[in-house]
């Protein structure tokens, strides 16, 4: 996937970021899953600056601006970047955040961070319910297109999708009130999302941030952990740092761990080519959570 860098942007956007912060060197940051600009500016008036931005027609835009409603309405405790400045500005939207010295969280087995993370867990559970945000979409328009992709899926034979009646079961068990909830959540928590800092663990990248069922945030860090190593019961340990996992439903767990690795198992085959290795790793890690919820319900 190409990302747009500094070069692309118009005069007019140059001119304001530069009156705003008046960096003395720009960096693209390449990589990234989503389209649109990441630039590192240095040596700005008030400390380094992350701008990002999309073009308004790109079908991304609208979670760049989901992005820059949720950051205004993060509870207090929430340890996440701030806004410093917002503009939409010739047909950009533009979101410029502190830069945060640091790394992606590692959460493999035995990794030093893994202690702070718990922490963050138990931290977010204390301070995203009752939802800060009133105007959040509900977490079901996230978990629509979810439904949409598992359906398409479970109607094809021609794609070799192992274990589809276990996908299958897990669907039809599912409550239908099973995400409602009056929590903020993230809603993609992973080690990318999550930047170790001198500071502590900072969530990054509000973009599909809704309003749920408190554990959600907690049960889609589950199938993370098991990529990243961990059995599924350890993960789920690591979790249950949340105090919100104990009130999880069963069959909403599972129903979850099938919508999340379907949409894998869909991207995988049908997504972008250089992203299935990616898709399919991740499908394997939830087919095996998945697989554990039902032999231990």
């Amino acid at each position: 996937m190409l990302r747009a860098t500094w070069n692309d942007l118009p005069d007019s956007v140059h001119a304001a970021t530069e009156a705003v912060f008046g960096p003395d060197m720009v960096e693209d940051i390449p990589g990234g899953l989503m389209p649109g600009l990441a630039c590192h500016l240095h040596g700005c008036h008030s400390g380094d600056v992350f701008l990002k931005g999309v073009d308004l027609d790109s079908p991304a835009a609208s979670l760049y601006l989901t992005e820059r409603d949720a950051n205004g309405h993060l509870p207090r405790g929430v340890p996440a970047p701030r806004l410093l400045w917002t503009a939409e500005l010739d047909g950009w939207v533009l979101l410029a955040f502190p830069f945060l010295d640091g790394r992606s969280a590692d959460l493999h087995p035995g990794s030093p961070d893994l202690p702070a993370i718990g922490d963050l867990l138990r931290g977010l559970g204390k301070v995203m319910t009752s939802c800060t945000w009133p105007e959040a979409p509900p977490v079901t328009s996230r978990i629509d297109g979810l439904f949409e992709k598992a359906h398409r899926l479970l109607g094809r034979t021609d794609l070799d999708v192992p274990d589809l009646d276990l996908y299958a079961a897990a669907l039809n068990a599912l409550p239908a009130d099973a995400f409602d909830g009056d929590s903020l959540l993230h809603y993609d928590l992973h080690s990318g999302n999550i930047r170790m800092t001198a500071d502590g663990p900072q969530i990054l990248d509000w973009a599909f941030a809704c309003q749920g069922a408190p554990w959600i945030d907690a049960a889609m860090v589950v199938p993370r952990l098991i990529e990243a190593g961990h059995s599924p019961a350890r993960a789920e340990a690591l979790v249950a740092e949340m105090p919100a996992w104990e009130t999880a439903p069963p069959n909403a767990v599972a129903g979850l761990a099938a919508l999340w690795s379907l949409f894998r198992e869909y991207k995988a085959r049908l997504g972008p080519k250089d992203q299935r290795p990616h898709r399919a790793r991740a499908a394997a890690a939830g087919r095996t959570w998945l697989t554990y919820r039902t032999d231990h319900p």
